[in-house]
């Protein structure tokens, strides 16, 4: 499997001609991807009663569509998509948030969250981002495939946005439609970056703990959702597939799947209400 090297250069992921198994990560600083300077901050306009993590926040949060729950990550290496699963959780991959070497290879080691942060809205222009408190991950998938999993979690709770539900009574069965959606872009994409539904992909196998489909995917669609049942529900996490440049072109890809590491998702929500992770128990991956 090759995966991306670091970002140097505009020419380092964006001059890729031929398909290789790569994780979808959009590197900062490339020239096919770009920090959306000024986006405004979503600041809380008022705290609630039930606390000080509860707030609202102004327009235009209460024209927000039930889609904005799919948002954009952004890191101090690279970029992602997630998903607000919860008001101020996110889900997305693991190796979205884990720290890599200058030759471009995957460490265990995750990013401080003060570098990380969500940028809230589906267009070209972000209307505003916020910042990221903790993150949890399994103590493996920072490479990709099985583990990729990982969750966010905000330093507010986004009152009034919408979330997507998560399937987690098990796997999604052969033959499914499945839906990726993220805010990757393709070095021969004519458009710029911004949320895209990705075609359907057919479910072809599974194991344990990832979903294996051909999917049109393009760099930075890493850690968005895989959509089940019309796109109400997430059912697991875009992590790897075959890239050729070109949007329009399917490959083999892995999704990795939510219902294996649903001790991940009540971690996370556990450290949003005021517990320390190092007061929980550790996380563990599938034998």
């Amino acid at each position: 499997m090759h995966r991306e090297p670091p970002p140097r250069s505009a020419s380092t992921s964006c001059a890729a001609a031929t398909a290789c198994l790569s994780l979808l990560l959009l590197p900062t600083g490339l020239g096919c991807a770009y920090h959306r300077a000024g986006a405004p901050v979503a600041v809380p306009a008022a705290d609630l009663k039930e606390g000080p993590n509860l707030r609202f926040f102004p327009p235009p949060f209460a024209l927000a569509a039930p889609e904005d729950a799919i948002v954009r990550i952004v890191g101090p290496q690279m970029n992602c998509s997630g998903t607000l699963v919860d008001d101020d959780l996110v889900l997305t991959a693991h190796h979205c948030v884990v720290q890599r070497k200058p030759n471009g290879d995957y460490t265990k080691d995750l990013n401080d969250p003060k570098e990380v942060h969500v940028e809230l809205g589906g267009d070209y222009l972000a209307w505003g981002h916020v910042q990221v408190s903790a993150i949890v991950a399994p103590p493996c998938g920072e490479a990709g495939g099985a583990g990729d999993v990982a969750v966010l979690v905000l330093q507010h709770k986004l009152v009034g946005l919408a979330t997507l539900g998560v399937r987690l009574e098990g796997p999604p069965r052969i033959g499914e439609q499945l839906q990726p959606v993220g805010f990757g872009r393709c070095s021969m994409s004519s458009d710029g970056i911004r949320r895209q539904e990705r075609p359907s992909g057919t479910v072809m196998a599974t194991t344990g703990e990832t979903i294996h489909l051909r999917a049109s995917i393009c760099p930075g669609d890493s850690g968005g959702p895989v959509l089940g049942r019309g796109g109400t529900e997430v059912v697991g996490v875009i992590s790897m597939s075959a890239m050729d440049g070109d949007d329009r072109t399917t490959g083999p890809s892995v999704m990795a799947r939510i219902d294996a590491y649903r001790s991940v998702l009540a971690h996370a929500r556990l450290v949003a209400d005021g517990s320390s992770l190092s007061e929980l128990p550790p996380l563990s991956c599938l034998p």
